[in-house]
């Protein structure tokens, strides 16, 4: 299914196992729940004492009819009008003040609840992306997961604060109306009960309208949402090759087509409530008219009609807004449908049930014939073996696609290989707890990503253990300390979003910073120089001796003038092991390490003499 038609989907309107795993999330909160749900129903009922006390006061004091008041509140009222009167408005602003301090409750405590529910839920799902392996984000796209976490929960909190309580609220609002209604006149019960079912065909017609227009304006967001993240990170590109006005003309078809949709739901909300109101107009004059007869009759009371009008104009409302519930509970559904399935998403690489342990003093790491395909039987790694001793430097090179980073995602048990075994230490490293086996590592990537927050918390990563002095060693040993005095505010130092401010070479010799610090048993170099300018490229060589030192090391690398010091060179061409040795070793094999030294060499021998021949050229 596409990211817009999963958008689209809309579901159930009520799902009962959604619904059931949604509520595990308001258990912890049963208490205020209940409160509410109590709130809840003491306001429906107060819907009925307002009209009911204007019967009392009319019947009595305005238009007195026999037999209207009970004989147990006839005792209370006083006889003189004026008095009496007095006291049903002060009953009538006490329903009042309690209703408005009921529905407060009802509603604070529902927010209340609903907040504190989908905080539980958006923490249960940030848990669950940080456990996910690294194949899921190869298959899914960001910007989905982002709404999962924001827009889908945002409609599930809707749904908790004004969704299925407000419904049963506008529920018990519809039964005790009826319940009074009828004990009032089963006559005009009947005739107002008459315009229902024109309100319910209206109704359903709105909600439909208003279901197409809602699907139709979360895939125009969506697409609005794809397109600004497509479009904002890739403004350079943009800028680049003069597509401002190509982008500008394709965001405004975007922008259009949620325009539309939300005018589709403007039309639909601009005539439901009129056509509501005027059949319930139309309700109101045919209870005008039969309770006009039937008080000429001395059936009914002039109370009792002023009472029922009230309760009819109160009838109307709940049925309004069980068609807004409506929407609110579809999408919530679908909401909660797109959200279960992402927490239901098993992870590949889990943890056994009983982990294995490493044995203590040094570790060697071991590829026994390994294959390994993303997908299918396209294999990235076919029959690889080789082993590492520890504190030994080894190096990977080979073309693009050769499986070099391959290895390494392995050794981190970022996926699970198909056939073979690796194992550090001579465990398999499936018998190993991921995290424990992740601690032994230090890894440094050719992208260097920096969080929101200072130079210290990038390097320290939440690990509080390191020291200043420990950071300032580990800066010091890759010739980083210098930058980072030369700021005011030192290890202080407020980094942007992603390092932004900083120099590609400043942010890599913060990743090597962030390696040393956490003094990993093992060290990983993924192409952790090809990002830098020659001068960083050589502050950081130097430090590489610094860096190894007492570690097991893997540098893969492109540029073969990185790689000579390593004890031995693994060359990698299409997914298999095809030479290793030292550099002179392979040199002299004549190979394809030979051959790529000899492309690279050339490459740099071309680079020096252009500049020479320019020079000559100049008179």
């Amino acid at each position: 299914m596409s990211g817009h038609q999963e958008e689209q989907k809309l579901g159930k309107a009520y799902d009962g196992v959604l619904m059931r795993r949604l509520s595990r999330y308001l258990l912890p909160y049963k208490t205020a729940v209940a409160g509410a749900v109590v709130f809840l129903i003491a306001n429906a009922l107060l819907q009925i004492a307002g009209p009911w006390l204007t019967k009392l006061a009319v019947d009595r004091y305005l238009a007195p009819a026999p037999h209207s008041v009970p004989e147990w509140l006839a005792g209370w009222l006083s006889q003189q009008p004026y008095e009496g009167l007095t006291q049903i408005s002060l009953l009538y602003l006490g329903v009042m003040i309690l209703s408005l301090c009921f529905s407060f409750l009802q509603g604070y405590m529902m927010q209340w609840t609903g907040q504190k529910a989908m905080f539980d839920l958006r923490r249960g799902l940030m848990e669950h992306l940080q456990q996910a392996d690294v194949a899921y984000y190869d298959r899914t796209p960001v910007g989905r997961l982002l709404t999962r976490v924001t827009t889908d929960v945002d409609a599930l909190n809707e749904l908790f604060a004004s969704g299925v309580v407000a419904i049963l609220g506008d529920i018990c609002v519809i039964v005790f109306l009826l319940t009074a209604m009828l004990r009032m006149s089963p006559e005009l019960t009947l005739l107002l009960l008459a315009v229902t079912p024109l309100v319910l065909l209206v109704t359903m017609r709105f909600r439909r309208d208003v279901r197409d227009s809602n699907r139709r304006i979360r895939s125009a967001i969506a697409r609005i949402n794809a397109f600004l993240q497509e479009h904002v990170t890739g403004v350079s590109v943009v800028q680049l090759f003069n597509r401002e006005r190509r982008a500008a003309h394709d965001f405004d078809t975007h922008n259009r087509e949620h325009m539309d949709a939300f005018k589709e739901a403007i039309v639909a909300y601009g005539w439901f409530y009129p056509v509501v109101e005027f059949l319930g107009m139309l309700a109101l004059a045919g209870l005008l008219s039969f309770g006009g007869y039937r008080i000429r009759e001395d059936e009914l009371t002039l109370g009792a009609l002023i009472a029922f009008f009230q309760y009819a104009m109160r009838f109307f409302r709940p049925i309004q807004d069980l068609s807004e519930k409506y929407n609110i509970l579809q999408t919530a559904m679908a909401a909660a449908e797109r959200v279960f399935q992402l927490l239901d998403a098993k992870p590949a690489v889990v943890a056994p049930a009983q982990a294995a342990s490493l044995p203590a003093g040094p570790l060697t790491v071991e590829f026994d014939h390994v294959w390994f395909a993303y997908k299918g039987e396209d294999w990235v790694l076919r029959d690889v073996s080789f082993r590492m001793e520890a504190g030994e430097t080894v190096a990977v090179v080979g073309h693009t696609g050769a499986g070099k980073t391959t290895l390494t995602n392995l050794l981190l048990r970022f996926y699970d290989i198909q056939k073979g075994a690796i194992r550090v230490g001579g465990v398999d490293i499936r018998t190993l707890d991921p995290h424990a086996l992740r601690r032994l590592f230090g890894i440094v990537l050719q992208d260097s990503f920096l969080f929101t927050g200072t130079l210290a918390s990038n390097i320290r990563l939440g690990t509080e253990t390191i020291t200043a002095q420990q950071l300032r060693e580990a800066a010091g040993r890759v010739n980083l300390l210098e930058f980072v005095d030369s700021l005011d505010r030192g290890f202080e130092h407020e980094v942007r979003e992603r390092g932004a401010g900083l120099s590609t070479g400043q942010k890599q010799l913060i990743s090597f910073a962030r390696a040393l610090a956490h003094n990993p048993r093992f060290l990983i170099l993924d192409e952790a120089t090809s990002s830098v300018d020659t001068e960083t490229e050589q502050q950081i060589r130097d430090a590489l001796a610094n860096l190894i030192e007492g570690r097991t090391s893997i540098v893969i690398a492109h540029r073969l003038s990185t790689v000579q010091r390593a004890n031995r060179i693994f060359v990698m061409h299409k997914g298999q092991l095809r030479e290793s040795g030292s550099h002179q070793q392979l040199l002299a094999q004549r190979g394809l390490y030979w051959r790529l030294y000899q492309l690279q060499y050339k490459d740099q021998e071309l680079g020096r003499r252009a500049p020479a021949a320019e020079e000559a050229r100049r008179p």
